[in-house]
């Protein structure tokens, strides 16, 4: 299942933002925060591999102080933004920046290593596409896409019948409406598989806990989008 969206002038241009460029400072602010949220929990440690141009030019285009701002649960037009990194000293968080080749990829993408206060580490992968627009293409080894516009629930499970069926239960029970929804498996039937449900409503810790409760379940979690203005 593909994404069908039409593009807004806001979509194009970019949102207001701190920085010369929407794909390296407003997109790399979004997936900072996307991964933060994903990881979850206080953080300790985040390394950046930085693929394509955004190896070659992050110091210059400030993708480094946004990436950070991210991290720190800024928003791409939060003014404090230039000052990120220091603030994330002050909150005793490691950065480092790996500049790395991560194959056939976006030229805008980047790799984070999170690692969390308690010693969780997560693997988050995405690019920036433009007009402060981005992709998330990896979550802890697990192929999948999903962008980030819609609150978005990820789901990593065991390939058995039924787990589509009994997720979409629990989110009719909410009246949750699925816009988008696509599933992956590694290998072979039976063994790990992931299910993105991209949806239009926010996503409650009640909704997450209850579909954590169901059987053959691994890990859920959910990425609820961020506004869309100062």
């Amino acid at each position: 299942m593909s994404h069908l969206r039409e593009y807004s002038v806001f979509d194009i241009l970019g949102p207001i933002m701190i920085g010369p460029s929407s794909s390296h400072t407003a997109g790399a602010a979004r997936l900072g925060k996307i991964a933060s949220t994903i990881a979850g929990g206080k953080i300790k440690k985040v390394q950046f591999f930085l693929h394509g141009s955004f190896a070659k030019t992050y110091r210059g285009h400030g993708t480094d102080k946004a990436l950070v701002a991210g991290i720190l649960g800024m928003d791409p037009w939060d003014e404090n933004l230039k000052n990120s990194i220091k603030m994330a000293e002050e909150r005793n968080i490691q950065i480092e920046f790996i500049e790395t080749d991560l194959g056939d990829v976006h030229p805008n993408t980047i790799k984070f290593v999170i690692t969390r206060q308690d010693g969780k580490v997560s693997e988050i992968t995405g690019s920036s596409i433009g007009g402060g627009n981005v992709v998330i293409t990896e979550v802890d080894g697990d192929k999948i896409e999903f962008t980030g516009v819609y609150p978005t629930i990820l789901i990593n499970h065991v390939d058995v019948p039924g787990m589509v069926a009994r997720v979409s239960e629990i989110l009719y029970k909410y009246k949750i409406n699925i816009a988008f929804m696509k599933v992956y498996r590694k290998s072979i039937r039976g063994a790990d598989a992931a299910m993105v449900f991209e949806v239009d409503d926010f996503i409650s810790e009640d909704i997450i806990n209850e579909i954590r409760g169901l059987p053959n379940i691994h890990k859920v979690r959910a990425v609820n989008p961020i506004s869309e203005g100062k």
